[in-house]
This record gives C-alpha cells, structure tokens and sequence, in this order.
C-alpha cells in the first residue's frame, strides 16, 4: 500500500517513586524515523532529520510553544503517573 505513516508518542520516562527524575519525550515521526523530540531535561526540541531540524529551530522561537513542552513533565506526565500508580501499587 502505498502513502505516509505520520504519528506523535509522548512519553513520561522516570525511575523513582517520588518522581524526581521523571523525563517528558514528545516524538514527532515520518514514516518511523523520528524528525524530531522534545526532551524536558534538554528544554528544546533538538531535529534529527534535515525537515526535523527546521520544525525543531521553528518550534524553539515560539515561546508559547516551548513552555507549554516545557510544563508538560507537571501538567501530563506527574498527574497521569500518579493515577496509574496508585491503581496499580494500592492493588498489590
């Protein structure tokens, strides 16, 4: 079948229980080789691909665009995080 395959992954990445370490990834991808990811410890969107590198130095000026990414780690990731644990951990 011919055509593109085009998705967004955000992901919450954290090792301890107190959420100290806890990373937010927000990958963009074009035919599963990502273009480009925002890391919340790098604080900007780094491109990886000759297209990923000028959405990254795009997204990067717009600041409305770089906090929203920014806040994400407390605004996504910890209240979803803190949900699933506590189903998951209260159970066993």
């Amino acid at each position: 079948a011919d055509g593109y395959y085009e998705y967004t992954m955000s992901e919450c990445v954290y090792s301890t229980s107190d959420y100290s370490d806890m990373v937010y990834l927000e990958s963009y991808s074009f035919n599963k080789v990502v273009d480009v990811q925002f890391n919340s410890t790098v604080g900007k969107f780094v491109g990886y691909t000759e297209e990923g590198v000028k959405h990254a130095e795009n997204w990067n000026k717009d600041q409305a665009i770089l906090q929203h990414s920014k806040a994400a780690v407390d605004t996504f990731c910890r209240p979803i995080v803190q949900l699933d644990d506590s189903s998951v951990l209260d159970k066993a």
